[in-house]
């Protein structure tokens, strides 16, 4: 079987590379070629009268894995259940299922993860080499690829391929998963709809960007949205104004970056009714702040562990932005202009989940920006506190009444 398998394979290749078919961006194509291919290579078998002793769907499923495919790693992309893949080295390849990790048994050489990475990256168009030892890419799945190699590893290449198993359209759909109550999923929708400036923190792999996604899906139709990433993550295909930016490396020669501060100044011309950034970081926090400090509704993700470190490190990071910028200026400007905070996090049975949501009623006392609880969990869900977003002229204007929004008990719809 292994002689007929390498047969039919060469045959494949040979013909994809004379039709010019792009098996990564054209698996369709791809398709078509290894079963005109298999089907001539059977027929010649019956022409001569051969029986063939070798399983046809084996050899089909093993060439569409490793020509269209991701080879031993397609299986895992295959499995709706897989959310991230991992390699720590050739032999450690590790997945991850419903937030737990597992050792499989997929064993590699040094030279099929580099042929992975480099077949993963040419659809990116993004590069590494020992110049540039870091790359972060999306695969045409919308999968995130990182990966990390010597010397700055230590001996081998460190691959990280997060995947977005369930893409939420609406904060609704989080509902049944668990990660939030009713009444937080209609107050949060209401937020966004009434144009409140709103900051998604957690840690890693907390959910962050599924629940950014899953607020963005309640922006109205009308509205324009322009998202800035550092690498495309945010999906929003049912929204008919939407354009989504993402940084660029420098080239060879070290021109031709675009780091994500450019994106954000670049993307406040484009007309935007709501800008997002992927993942505030650095000195584009100081661009943020400015453009809701504009009246921009905007929204964002930050690592942090609580709404309130969420908060101390976003008056933090504009300072990187240059020595004329204060803390003086940066934290009232905090307090004015975020208005909500969701922190997320994940449990220790692997399931994530909001932990509260916070309000920024615009004041600071002794340095220090003042938080109101509007709902904190507890081991029932999501407990409604005490405290009242901002802007409750807003929400009229939306059509919804507060006092209905964040009544003890299930919460009312618009109105």
């Amino acid at each position: 079987m292994l002689a007929e398998r390498t047969e039919i394979e060469r045959r494949v290749r040979d013909e994809i590379r004379r039709s010019g078919v792009d098996p990564i961006r054209d698996s369709a194509g791809a398709h078509q070629v290894i079963e005109a291919t298999m089907g001539a290579y059977f027929a010649e078998f019956v022409a001569e009268d051969q029986p063939y002793g070798f399983d046809a769907e084996s050899i089909r499923s093993h060439l569409h894995d490793s020509i269209a495919g991701f080879g031993p790693l397609q299986k895992y992309f295959d499995d709706p259940q897989v959310e991230e893949i991992w390699i720590n080295e050739p032999g450690r390849v590790f997945v991850a299922r419903a937030g737990r990790s597992e050792l499989t048994t997929t064993v590699l050489t040094s030279d099929s993860v580099r042929q992975l990475v480099d077949r993963m990256l040419v659809w990116s168009g993004r590069r590494l080499d020992t110049s540039t030892p870091f790359v972060d890419a999306m695969l045409p799945d919308g999968s995130r690829l990182h990966v990390v190699i010597p010397d700055i590893t230590r001996d081998h290449w460190a691959v990280n391929i997060r995947r977005f198993v369930h893409r939420p359209h609406h904060i609704l759909d989080l509902v049944p998963l668990g990660t939030l109550t009713h009444q937080a999923a209609v107050f949060l929708e209401a937020a966004v709809v009434s144009g409140l400036n709103i900051l998604v923190a957690g840690g890693t792999q907390a959910g962050k960007t599924t629940l950014l996604n899953s607020l963005l899906g309640c922006v109205p139709a009308h509205e324009r949205i322009v998202s800035c990433e550092e690498v495309f993550e945010i999906q929003l295909p049912s929204h008919p104004d939407w354009v989504p930016l993402q940084t660029r490396d420098a080239s060879l020669e070290g021109t031709g970056e675009i780091p994500l501060r450019r994106l954000v100044r670049e993307a406040l011309r484009m007309r935007p009714s709501r800008l997002v950034v992927g993942e505030v970081r650095q000195s584009e926090a100081l661009d943020l702040l400015v453009a809701m400090n504009s009246g921009m509704p905007s929204a964002a993700t930050l690592h942090a562990n609580s709404a309130r470190e969420a908060v101390t490190k976003l008056c933090t990071l504009p300072l990187l932005a240059g020595q004329n910028i204060s803390a003086d200026f940066v934290v009232p400007t905090v307090a004015g202009c975020v208005d909500i905070v969701v922190h997320t996090a994940t449990t220790r049975t692997g399931h994530r989940r909001v932990q509260e949501i916070a309000a920024l009623p615009g004041r600071v006392e002794n340095g220090v920006v003042e938080i109101a609880d509007l709902f904190s969990a507890d081991a029932t869900g999501l407990r409604r506190g005490s405290g009242f977003p901002p802007h409750a002229g807003r929400f009229e204007v939306a059509g919804y009444s507060l006092a209905d929004l964040l009544q003890p008990g299930e919460s009312l719809a618009r109105s």
